[in-house]
């Protein structure tokens, strides 16, 4: 019975270590280096499923297409109204930090309540297509349960909404 005691605290103390290491933010991860638009296309979708993008279609040969894929956001009128729109909405939703906001490219932080994992997200304004491009991905992890694609959907959802 003492072992299976020790075993109990020996997790317990682990448990909150990890904790511990994600409130002081070791379980963030390194921004990427090579986030925003290129030739007009936002980053791929990781090589894991961990991320979601809009663009996933112009990678035909990427092992997670398939799972990566996710409409861009629809929008009716002026742009520069639809991109500020959408900076309010970003910043109505909790533990997301708008990093960078341009005209026609918005980039945001989202993290975990518990372990602060950092999630990184991006928003183009496709004005040749007239939506907007989306891509959200996890820093750490191979998986990320579909965090990524439920909240671009419940950022879609309010910006539809408003």
């Amino acid at each position: 019975m003492k072992v299976l005691a020790w075993i109990g605290l020996l997790l317990l103390v682990l448990a909150a270590l990890v904790v511990m290491a994600g409130q002081l933010g070791f379980l963030a991860g390194n921004m990427p280096t090579d986030l925003g638009v290129h030739g007009g296309r936002l980053k791929p979708p990781s090589a894991t499923p961990n991320s979601v993008s809009s663009q996933a279609d112009l990678y035909p040969d990427h092992a997670q297409r398939g799972y990566a894929s996710i409409a861009p956001l629809t929008f009716q009128g002026d742009t520069d109204a639809a991109m500020q729109k959408l900076a309010t909405v970003l910043h109505q939703f909790e533990r997301t930090t708008l990093v960078e906001q341009r005209s026609d490219y918005l980039y945001a932080q989202c993290s975990t309540p518990l372990l602060k994992f950092t999630d990184d997200v991006e928003f183009w304004l496709d004005r040749k297509a007239g939506v907007i491009q989306v891509r959200s991905a996890s820093r750490l992890g191979k998986g990320d349960l579909g965090a990524n694609r439920a909240r671009v959907e419940k950022i879609r959802a309010q910006f539809q909404k408003n």
